[in-house]
């Protein structure tokens, strides 16, 4: 790693620059695949800029692992304190939407790690654990800086990680990811559901067992615990339809999977994601905490 003390250049301040927006999009992703909000990976990914830009870096050897590993370093900090405040939100508590594709503002890099499922089945794990394995599964870091980031000798990083790779693989096959057609289906039939007010045909797209979830987080009215039940869900549905219609309902790509974007007077109000499993939604999830969709 750099020392800081060598001699800047005009040259290497350029050559920085470019590499910084080369590697920005892997500082950003494991930065909010490890907390689950915007705000706090863009945070983070300032942090990881200013200490690249004070550091001279001219001899390290894989500059995108630096960076990633600093970034890591930086939201695992971040991660154990957000764990006493998730522990005190208010009602369900959701990922923020990382809008991707076309309606990106800047480059994401994208796989099923950034998916709203994912990152729920993530917050499971312990902070070691969701470290580990991001950085090791997910970016392909060796467990040495896996191990340097935690504090714990490697063969404790590679037991962290394979602990974590188990608990991901056993909910993944437990709720199976719906193909990108299929979801543009039932998503399609379901806004003219919702659009219509028609309680018999929300039952039929929604699984007897599905749940409701509305993360709210105490900022606007919103269910503060899950919703059971494919009737129940859609009876809710309906009634929060007709006091909250939506001026447009649009398509927008949250997490690399599509979504649905509620627009009233003028603003988004909602953001919701689902889990679809043989073609009925199972999970219903709903973003509408209007601090987390200032980005969409």
């Amino acid at each position: 790693m750099g020392n800081g003390h060598a001699p800047r250049t005009p040259e290497w301040e350029d050559t920085l620059g470019v590499e910084w927006e080369m590697h920005r999009p892997a500082v950003f992703g494991v930065a909010y695949r490890l907390l689950g909000t915007v705000a706090d990976a863009e945070d983070v990914t300032q942090d990881v800029w200013l200490r690249a830009a004070g550091t001279d870096l001219r001899e390290v050897e894989n500059l995108r692992a630096w960076l990633v590993t600093v970034a890591a370093r930086r939201s695992y900090d971040v991660l154990k304190s957000a764990r006493f405040r998730r522990e005190t939100y208010i009602g369900p508590w959701l990922p923020e939407p990382l809008l991707t594709g076309s309606d990106a503002s800047e480059p994401v890099l994208v796989d099923e790690s950034v998916s709203s499922a994912m990152l729920l089945i993530m917050e499971e794990l312990s902070p070691p654990e969701r470290v580990a394995f991001v950085l090791h599964d997910v970016f392909g870091l060796e467990f040495g800086r896996v191990a340097e980031v935690l504090g714990v000798s490697v063969p404790s990083a590679r037991q962290l990680a394979s602990r974590a790779r188990r608990r991901v693989a056993k909910v993944k096959q437990s709720t199976p990811q719906a193909p990108k057609a299929e979801r543009e289906r039932v998503l399609a039939i379901f806004r003219a559901a919702y659009e219509a007010g028609d309680l018999e045909g929300l039952v039929k797209l929604l699984h007897p067992d599905a749940v409701y979830v509305t993360d709210g987080g105490g900022r606007v009215a919103a269910a503060r615990k899950l919703i059971h039940g494919g009737e129940r869900v859609a009876e809710v549905m309906v009634r929060v339809g007709r006091q909250r219609r939506p001026d447009r309902i649009d398509f927008v790509e949250v997490g690399g999977e599509l979504a649905l974007r509620f627009h009233r007077e003028g603003r988004v109000y909602s953001v919701d994601t689902v889990q679809i499993t043989d073609g009925l939604i199972t999970a219903y999830r709903r973003v509408i905490n209007p601090d987390k969709l200032s980005h969409v």
